[in-house]
C-alpha cells in the first residue's frame, strides 16, 4: 500500500521545512548516483550509523572491500547524516512519498521550527532503539525512515480519521481506496513490530530493514503528539 494524498485536510502554513528536507535528501541521493556503487558504499560507511562504532567507540570498521574506512565526522554526527542517505530508488521514493503526504500536516500543526526539532528528535530516538536492538552490528544503517515514522506516529494521533487516498496492488490490478489513517498507519506499525521481533538475534547482522528504528520513531511521534495535544495550544482540525 502506497499513500498518495490526504486531500480532506487543509493546511494553513506552507510546509517550508518539509520541502527543504525533501529537497536536501533528493540532492544527496542524486549525488549518490553520481559517485557510483563503490562510492555509495564508502559514503554509507562514512556517514551511516554503525552501532558498534557508537557503543564501542570504534574509529573504523571493515568494509566489504576488505579494508577499513574512517568517518570524517564524529560517530554521533552520523545519526544526523544517515537520515539523508538512501540505498536505492525504491528506498528513496517510498520515504519521500510518505514524507510528502504526511509531513506537511505535522509541520502545519507544530510550526516550522518545532517541526524541524521534532523530525530530528524522532530520527535520534529511532536510531537509539535500532542501536539498542543490535549494539554490536558493524553494518551501516541509512535512511530517513525512522524520522518519517515519527511523523506517521504524530499523524495517527492528530488525524486518526483522515482519509488517505492509497494505491493498493492486488495481483495484476491497482485500486485507489480512501483508507482511514488509523487503519493504514496502524497496519503499517503492526508490520514493523512483527518484522522487528523477527529481526532479533543473529539474523540482525545480515542487514535489511531497520524495523526497530521504525518502531522507535513511530512511538516517539505518538508520545510527542500526545504531550502536545494535552499541553500545547488548542487547535481544531478536520479528520
Amino acid at each position: 500500500m502506497f499513500p498518495l494524498s490526504d486531500s480532506d485536510l487543509v493546511t494553513h502554513r506552507r510546509p517550508v521545512i518539509n520541502l527543504i528536507i525533501i529537497g536536501v535528501t533528493t540532492a544527496v541521493f542524486l549525488f549518490e548516483l553520481l559517485v557510483g556503487l563503490d562510492g555509495r558504499v564508502v559514503m554509507f560507511y562514512q556517514f551511516g550509523v554503525i552501532p558498534a562504532k557508537i557503543t564501542q567507540g570504534l574509529s573504523s570498521v571493515q568494509t566489504p572491500f576488505g579494508f577499513n574506512i574512517e568517518s570524517p565526522i564524529p560517530n554521533f554526527a552520523t545519526i544526523f547524516t544517515s537520515m539523508f542517505l538512501h540505498g536505492d530508488w525504491l528506498h528513496f521514493i517510498v520515504n519521500m512519498l510518505f514524507l510528502w503526504v504526511f509531513g506537511d500536516n505535522i509541520e502545519d500543526r507544530f510550526g516550522h521550527f518545532k517541526y524541524l526539532l521534532f523530525y530530528l528528535a524522532a530520527g535520534i530516538a529511532a536510531t537509539g532503539l535500532h542501536i539498542a536492538s543490535n549494539p554490536a552490528s558493524v553494518l551501516p544503517t541509512i535512511g530517513a525512515s525512522g524520522a518519517i515514522a515519527g511523523v506517521l506516529g504524530a499523524y495517527v494521533l492528530f488525524y486518526p480519521r483522515s482519509r488517505i487516498r492509497t494505491a493498493v496492488v492486488l495481483l495484476f490490478f491497482v485500486v485507489f481506496p480512501r483508507i482511514r489513517a488509523y487503519f493504514l498507519l496502524g497496519f503499517w506499525f503492526v508490520l514493523q513490530f512483527f518484522g522487528g521481533l523477527g529481526s532479533l538475534g543473529p539474523s540482525a547482522q545480515t542487514g535489511g530493514v531497520a524495523y526497530w528504528a521504525h518502531i522507535g520513531g513511530f512511538v516517539t511521534g505518538i508520545l510527542v503528539a500526545a504531550v502536545y495535544m494535552f499541553a500545547g495550544p488548542r487547535r481544531t482540525g478536520s479528520g
